[in-house]
């Protein structure tokens, strides 16, 4: 229980609270309106949504779990994107962070940055192609919503920053109970389990059980993509009334499509 209320003061909320609130932020500044013009060529062949949907996917490779799925659930609470499209993008835009995949995993415990440098590529490349395949598969995604249901003007600077900061305490609050629950779970099982067995349940735990080699790197690739249960758990406690069924959909396909992806990667690096 203490190791697991330490890791949520000294990484959990210093790494990921200002990062969810300065999301939120940009969002409620009108960020969502320059985005959907500049990303728009590239959304819409691939995934068939709009452009601002590159903003969740953006937040969840930087910021990490479950920073991507709160920035879309946000975009939908704001009106931006329908039910269908916000639960769509929740199959892909929820993430692992670079800095997590190249730090703790390639140099930490792969003991190779290059390892971690493929690990981000073989992660972002899986997700494109999880929500490129899943939105072939949901062709209906609701009436449109943009660009009409853009804001005329942004909220002022004072209010936009209040309610961002308090949407993000609110969130980190879930996000450290369900840390500590599977952290504390993860210590009661039987030591010796392999790094897989531990990520399903909780990332952190089975990242700090690989080992460098080929198995380790295709070991972590898969279990960043699958993000434990306890990542599943973050992310159904930020979403407010969306239903997780495609994020559950997109994180089994990211895994399997991390799998194919670093085995062959392995070849190169192993």
């Amino acid at each position: 229980m203490t190791e697991s209320l330490n890791l949520c003061l000294t990484r959990v909320i210093p790494s990921l609270f200002p990062f969810l609130a300065v999301t939120a932020l940009l969002l409620r500044l009108g960020m969502a309106s320059w985005l959907q013009g500049i990303f728009a060529p590239v959304m819409r062949p691939l995934t068939g949504l709009p452009g601002v949907c590159a903003a969740p996917l953006l937040m969840g490779l930087l910021g990490g779990y479950p920073a991507g799925a709160r920035a879309a659930a946000g975009l939908y609470e704001d009106g931006l994107i329908t039910r269908q499209e916000a639960e769509l993008l929740l199959g892909f835009c929820n993430n692992c962070g670079c800095a997590f995949l190249y730090s703790f995993i390639g140099a930490g415990m792969l003991g190779s940055t290059q390892a971690g440098l493929w690990l981000i590529g073989i992660h972002a490349v899986s997700a494109l192609l999880a929500g490129t395949l899943l939105c072939r598969l949901r062709k209906d995604r609701g009436c449109p919503s943009l660009p009409c249901s853009l804001p005329e003007k942004p909220l002022t600077l004072s209010t936009a920053l209040s309610a961002s900061v308090r949407g993000a305490a609110a969130s980190m609050a879930n996000i450290c109970a369900f840390v500590v629950l599977f952290r504390t779970g993860a210590d009661l099982l039987p030591g010796g389990l392999p790094s897989w067995a531990l990520g399903a349940l909780e990332l952190v735990s089975g990242a700090s059980a690989l080992e460098p080699g080929a198995t380790g790197f295709i070991s972590a690739a898969v279990i960043a993509a699958w993000g434990g249960l306890c990542v599943h758990c973050q992310t159904m406690a930020v979403i407010g009334d969306l239903s997780p069924r495609w994020h559950w959909a997109g994180k089994a396909l990211q895994a399997l499509l991390s799998l194919l992806l670093a085995g062959a990667a392995a070849l190169f690096l192993y």
